[in-house]
């Protein structure tokens, strides 16, 4: 680090000075020089002169007469060039004005031997500012990443989750339904033994019951009807099944047109739904759940509310919230937002809102 400073005060520092004064031209130089920088000035007398040297070439500090108004030019010219004001008199309340314009500090003549403090001070400001922008962006970027592989892995999850479905679908069911077919032939050949019979029949039973449980499973890993028959036919269903499992009334209303949306944006909303009432069997002690999907404004809107015991402003922000959090990830994948509200004793509201083509709502992935 000591390296670094001793380097940046070796390389020659170029400084703009805007000073109608010859004489304040000089001692202001002169005052400079003691700093022990390497410096290069190059000292201009006109509004225009300051003008072309802006565009001419890049400058480290501006130093300027408050009575040839320069400020606003450098801050469209020469952004993030730190500007200072050395001039003969300044009220405290025009002082004020021009730092708040973007000045990053005032000298006055009478008192230069504030300029090389005022200068260090303000150079190692803005060298400061960089390094905090440069690390700011820096963050950005990774968040970018991360946020670009969260997504990646959401979409592969999705496909693996598909991909698995249809095959404990498909693969196993057809094997189970094969193996019923084969205890049907061998119940046929056995007929007069009725202690088989019933072990045929145990078997049998067993073997439906299993096929239930595969489609449940593979209905809960990606919902047939979401392909099939699109957003809206599964937040049906899926209310549906969430009041019969739960004895939780839920009431779903359906409020827009058809069309046919990416497949992304179906399973954004559908996953984000199922958090929804997972919470709400979790936590929120309800005994009435209301959905609504909507279009207003090119937008799709998905409503939840429960008469649970309300959601916490705690709770929404906690860092352990992760259930939230994931679906808060999910609403931005897709360009959208989402909001959480509650009150204590009249149950939750999740809001989220996705942009959808006119008069749209996701039907088909």
């Amino acid at each position: 680090m000591n390296q670094e400073k001793s380097k940046a005060r070796s390389e020659a520092l170029r400084i703009l000075l805007l000073e109608d004064s010859p004489a304040d031209v000089e001692l202001i130089t002169h005052t400079l020089c003691g700093s022990g920088r390497n410096l290069i000035i190059t000292s201009v007398d006109t509004r225009d002169g300051f003008e072309t040297e802006l565009r001419r070439q890049a400058h480290d500090l501006i130093l300027s007469d408050y009575r040839l108004p320069a400020l606003e030019m450098a801050r469209k010219m020469a952004r993030g060039v730190p500007f200072i004001f050395v001039t003969g008199t300044l009220g405290e309340e025009v002082a004020i004005d021009t730092l708040k314009q973007g000045a990053t500090d005032y000298v006055l003549k009478t008192r230069l031997a504030r300029l090389v403090p005022a200068v260090e001070r303000a150079l190692r400001e803005t060298e400061q500012k960089r390094e905090r922008d440069q690390a700011e962006e820096s963050l950005r970027a990774s968040h970018d990443q991360l946020r670009a592989l969260a997504t990646h892995l959401q979409s592969v999850r999705e496909e693996e989750r598909t991909r698995i479905a249809r095959e404990v679908h498909d693969e196993l069911g057809q094997a189970l339904t094969g193996l019923k077919l084969d205890l049907s032939w061998l119940s046929g050949r056995l007929r007069g033994d009725s202690g088989l019979q019933g072990k045929i029949k145990t078997m049998s039973g067993q073997i439906d019951a299993t096929i239930l449980a595969l489609r449940r499973i593979a209905t809960e890993l990606r919902p047939g009807v979401l392909d099939s028959l699109g957003l809206a036919a599964a937040i049906e269903w899926q209310g549906s099944d969430f009041q019969e499992r739960t004895g939780i009334r839920c009431e779903v209303k359906i409020d827009a047109a058809e069309t046919m949306p990416e497949k992304s944006l179906n399973t954004a909303c559908f996953r984000i739904f199922q958090e929804t009432l997972t919470n709400i069997i979790r936590h929120a002690n309800a005994t009435r759940v209301e959905v609504g999907l909507t279009q207003a404004n090119h937008e799709l809107i998905l409503t939840v509310r429960d008469n649970g015991r309300g959601i916490t402003e705690k709770e929404i922000t906690h860092a352990r919230s992760i259930g939230l959090i994931g679906m808060k990830e999910r609403a931005t994948q897709v360009g959208g937002e989402i909001s959480f509200s509650g009150r204590p004793g009249r149950g939750t509201t999740v809001r989220l809102t996705v942009p959808a083509a006119p008069s749209a709502i996701p039907n088909q992935p």
